[in-house]
């Protein structure tokens, strides 16, 4: 009855597995009641391949080896979830929806052209992509929609993030996500508006810019700011991430909301009801 209990819950395999995310994700799934990991898929060439992923990870055998081989893998799931690289993530796409699977992207700096290729796997299958997993980013998402639709050009909005030193995209996919909050607010585009990069002698800020500061450092999981600041005052919304378990936790409950979904693109404001 146990067996027959556990094949009635969503099978999931995690892309990356040996990734800061990837491991996280894994012991979050092998600790859930309402999901099981049924795979975990790598590289050619990495040195997990083949070995089982829990004695991989240091700890004790969780009876799922590692492959090289994403169609096979998801061949047998209901739900890939994918923090990788945008590349891998757009064959992954294409891969789970052959499978006919659930795939969450975490995966961040993805461009224009990578999220336009995700348009044809999801005329089949559900994908649910999100530059953070989190409620508490997604709240902030949100917020940060309301306070810039009612305030004026009057007041600057600028993005700061910090990540810890081994990222290796910026600004973060979070941190977009809350200037194309901004700028959806104000009713404009942000790849109009947007400001990433100063140096040297910039002159004096363009009115209605949306700014963004990227910092990268020491083990920082995630930190976020935006700030509305205006002559004589700043408003300034925060959220700190200490644990990334939180996303790993985000990414899961999307698995699981996916099955029975129809087909198209979705995010956590969806999954969340927001």
């Amino acid at each position: 009855m146990a067996e027959q209990t556990d094949r009635a819950l969503p099978g999931i395999v995690v892309t990356g597995a040996s990734g800061r995310m990837g491991q996280m994700l894994v012991r979050t799934i092998a600790a859930s009641d309402r999901a099981r990991l049924v795979d975990c898929v790598e590289r050619a060439g990495h040195p997990w391949i083949g070995r089982d992923i829990g004695e991989a990870m240091g700890g004790a055998a969780l009876g799922v080896a590692v492959t090289d081989d994403p169609l096979e893998a998801f061949a047998q799931a209901q739900a890939v979830i994918d923090f990788t690289a945008p590349d891998a993530t757009v064959e992954f796409a294409a891969l789970a929806a052959q499978a006919r699977a659930v795939h969450v992207i975490g995966t961040t700096g993805m461009e224009p052209h990578h999220i336009a290729a995700l348009e044809p796997a999801a005329r089949h299958a559900v994908i649910v992509r999100a530059g953070n997993m989190s409620l508490g980013v997604n709240l902030l998402v949100r917020l940060t929609q309301k306070v810039a639709a009612a305030l004026d050009a009057d007041w600057d909005i600028e993005v700061v993030e910090a990540h810890h030193r081994m990222k290796v995209d910026a600004p973060s996919g979070t941190a977009l996500m809350l200037g194309e909050a901004a700028a959806a607010g104000r009713g404009v585009d942000l790849t109009e508006m947007a400001d990433r990069g100063r140096d040297g002698i910039t002159g004096a800020r363009r009115t209605g810019s949306i700014g963004f500061a990227a910092i990268r450092g020491g083990d920082v999981v995630g930190e976020h700011d935006v700030i509305f600041a205006a002559e004589g005052e700043r408003i300034v919304l925060r959220h700190l991430a200490t644990d990334r378990a939180i996303f790993a936790r985000g990414a899961l409950k999307a698995a699981i909301w996916g099955q029975g979904q129809k087909p198209g693109e979705y995010d956590m404001m969806d999954v969340l009801g927001l």
